[in-house]
Parts: C-alpha cells; structure tokens; sequence
C-alpha cells in the first residue's frame, strides 16, 4: 500500500543506554514508561502547547508590576508566597521548562537530576523521587515546586516555612496551560505566562489545521516501552493529542488498555498491522526504526515494509509543558510526510 525511506523525527541523545527498572503498580518497568505513567489516561479540553525554551529565560519579558503577597492554589492546597521568589527549586523537570518559558530562569537557583532542558538550567543531585530534605533547605529556597510528594516531603518543606507548589502530571491540556498560569503568578511573572499560552494555543492550532487529511483513517502504534513492549491509548495525555489528527490507535482495542499504557504482545501489534509506527523510546532504550524491524515477524507490519517508523524524543513525549508543541508538530510533519509520498 506504501512505500517510502526510513525517517527520524527529533534529535536523538548519542549515549543511549536502556533505562533502570521500577515497580510501578506490581509491574517491573523501565524508567521511561514511569515518566509516561505520570501523564495519566486524559480528556482533551483544548489544543495547546509548546515553543522553544533556547534563550526565552534570558529575555526581559515585560510584566506588569507583581503584587506580593500572592496565593496560589495548586494539586496541593492553597499555598501563601510573602514576596517575588528568587531562590526557587524545581523538582519536576516539565516546571524546569515553564519557569524557563515564562522568563522566570533568572530567580532559579537548583534543579533536579532530570531536569535537563533547557541546558543553562542549574542543575544538580537532587532527586524528585526520592529528595533529601536537608539537601533541599540548604539552598535556601523560597519556593520549591514539585510533581510528587515522594516521601512526605510537601510536609516536611512547608514545617520549615519553605512554600511549595505542588504540580503534578497534567490530566488534560487544559491542566498544563493551568500549571503555567500558578507558576507564573507564584514566580511574578503571569503576563509572561498567559502570552506563553496564547502562543501554544495558536501554534497548536495552525499545525492541526494544516494537517493532511485521509479518506481512510491511519493507523498507529505509539511506543514508550520495549521489553515488554508498552503502548499509550487514545485515553491518555499524548493519545488525545493525536486524536486531533483523526488517527486511530491500534491500541484502543487491547484487553489490558483501560490503564492507558496497555502491554502488548508482539502477535497483537503485527496483527494490528498498523500504518505508521511513533518510537518514544529512542534515548531509553536504544529504539531505531532498524532495530524495530529486526523484531521477529515485524517486517509483515505495513509501517515496517514501507519505512513509516518514526523516532520521537523520549523527553519531550513524556513530558507535558511547553514543549507539547514540538511532539504536535513532529506528529504533523509524520503524517504530511506520509501524504506527501503515498497520497491522502
């Protein structure tokens, strides 16, 4: 039915290495699927998301004047902030990219070990997953944003006096978009975070709106974990985003997809023969559309005879700030380019 070259979307990390395993829910998985299990089964509110992070903290966005005190209420409760921050901690990296984003970089003095973009970001040891309270009050933070209250540590912080907001993985779109506008009023700068907003909304709607169309609907396997191979749903954060694409999910069908993240048996995804294939588990887990057709039985797939195997950054996948517009638009250019050599 197809027929095109192998193509790779985003830039992949050179010094991949698998991920370390965990038990989540009595199920041993890789890291990368934990950070996808943190955006959990969703309902698209609205389109949104992302734009580059590079150079956007050094700019001086022009706010109007922060009045101080402010309160803000997040996953956690309502939480007093006495004046403008500027000894903030994250521990989140997708809080890392909307301090960032918003112009807020300058007030931030330690990230987490995950936080890795944008670069500049001071990051450091400390653990989100497993944080040390003593390491985090030395920095002397007045104000910590996390995305799980590992460890009691929401309560341990606030006994100190040291404010915290609490942000975890967005349900829906519309809850990343509410995560920025608390973190821009908590930091000073909420001017900068609504223009960041209208700048994903409008992003996000020119993408959808010049995505090709199909007169028989496309259909995907999108993969964030391999070994046993994990795959998301159309219920979940990254499974409505491409449900703005009229694409269907083979893996709405499975007998275990109600959790959103349905394992999967290698007959099962050859047998769903799907027409294209999203890998965001390149940096992982080493994932290449040549690996991929190494898998036994996989070169029957239609994705696989036709090169429609398309590497995603691990990253910017699984996390759900503004850097959703990125995945949006690498998921627009698969299906443009898919158009563009097989026809609509």
């Amino acid at each position: 039915m197809f027929s095109c070259a192998r193509r790779t979307m985003s830039p992949i990390s050179r010094g991949v290495r698998r991920a370390p395993r965990a038990m989540i829910h009595g199920i041993a998985v890789n890291k990368n699927l934990w950070r996808f299990l943190m955006i959990g089964p969703a309902v698209l509110a609205c389109a949104c998301s992302s734009t580059s992070l590079a150079g956007a903290s050094l700019r001086n966005h022009s706010n109007a004047t922060p009045s101080f005190p402010v309160t803000v209420t997040s996953a956690n409760g309502r939480t007093t902030i006495a004046s403008r921050p500027d000894r903030i901690i994250s521990l989140s990296p997708t809080a890392t990219e909307m301090l960032y984003a918003i112009g807020a970089g300058r007030q931030v003095v330690a990230v987490d070990s995950d936080s890795d973009y944008p670069q500049i970001a001071p990051r450091t040891k400390l653990s989100a997953l497993n944080p040390n309270v003593e390491a985090i009050a030395k920095y002397r933070p007045d104000l910590v944003i996390v995305y799980y209250n590992a460890n009691g540590l929401i309560h341990s912080l606030t006994s100190l006096r040291i404010p915290v907001l609490l942000e975890p993985a967005a349900s829906t779109l519309s809850g990343a978009y509410g995560q920025i506008s608390q973190i821009g009023r908590a930091t000073g700068n909420a001017t900068s975070a609504q223009r960041l907003i209208s700048s994903m909304r409008a992003k996000i709607a020119n993408l959808v709106a010049k995505a090709p169309r199909f007169s028989s609907p496309v259909t995907y396997y999108f993969e964030v974990g391999v070994d046993p191979y994990y795959a998301v749903t159309s219920q979940t954060f990254i499974g409505q985003i491409l449900s703005m694409f009229h694409v269907r999910n083979v893996a709405d069908a499975a007998p275990s997809a109600a959790g959103g993240y349905p394992e999967l048996s290698s007959e099962y995804i050859v047998k769903a023969d799907p027409d294209i294939i999203f890998l965001a588990d390149t940096v992982c887990c080493a994932q290449t559309a040549m690996t991929v057709t190494r898998r036994p039985g996989w070169d029957e797939i239609t994705a696989i005879r036709n090169g429609d195997v398309f590497s995603l950054n691990d990253d910017i996948a699984s996390r759900w700030g503004p850097r959703v517009v990125d995945l949006v638009a690498d998921i627009e250019h698969a299906l443009t380019q898919l158009r563009d050599v097989h026809g609509a």
